[in-house]
């Protein structure tokens, strides 16, 4: 991870807003519900860092509790999942995600050819239910982009370099690493 400069809470909300209006999101429940997670994100400590993530970095970004848009089967335990392992149980049980989770499944195959986009991050779980139980207290945890990295890691687009764009909520000790 190389830490890019810090940002404020309502150059953050512009990025989100400018990035997911460019491609096709609408101010449907998964827009308002990603904007609720930035200020549950900004209530951590008011602080946001702009950093560059490798696939290593990306790939060990910590999901919360997700029921796959409704579906009738858990994509990510209340306990969480690294992004690495969410994309190895797509691969291996897709047909049946598939036919529990139709929405949330074909978000991940429509998205895997997605621009790579700005993933919001943060430095802890925030303040809500999907959070409560996970087991990690360290490292990055998602605010939003679940689908996105998801299906980037499935479709092999992650580079090894430090090139993916993300804004972390929160602190950072040590000159760069996570609380």
């Amino acid at each position: 991870m190389r830490i890019v400069g810090k940002s404020d809470f309502t150059e953050v909300v512009e990025i989100y807003r400018g990035e997911h209006c460019a491609h096709g999101a609408e101010e449907g429940v998964r827009f308002r519900e990603g904007e609720d997670n930035l200020r549950r994100g900004d209530a951590l400590s008011g602080t946001w860092t702009r950093v560059r993530l490798s696939r290593a970095d990306l790939t060990g970004v910590t999901l919360p509790w997700h029921l796959s848009e409704g579906g009738e089967r858990e994509l990510v335990p209340r306990t969480g999942l690294t992004v690495a392992q969410a994309a190895a149980r797509v691969r291996t049980e897709r047909a049946d995600l598939l036919a529990a989770n139709p929405v949330c499944t074909e978000l991940i195959t429509a998205l895997a050819d997605a621009p790579l986009t700005t993933v919001f991050l943060s430095t802890a779980p925030v303040d809500h239910s999907d959070y409560a139980d996970l087991r990690a207290d360290r490292g990055l945890f998602h605010l939003d982009g679940l689908h996105r990295m998801i299906a980037w890691e499935l479709a092999g687009r992650l580079p090894e370099e430090e090139t993916i764009d993300a804004i972390v909520a929160g602190d950072f000790r040590d000159g760069g690493s996570p609380r």
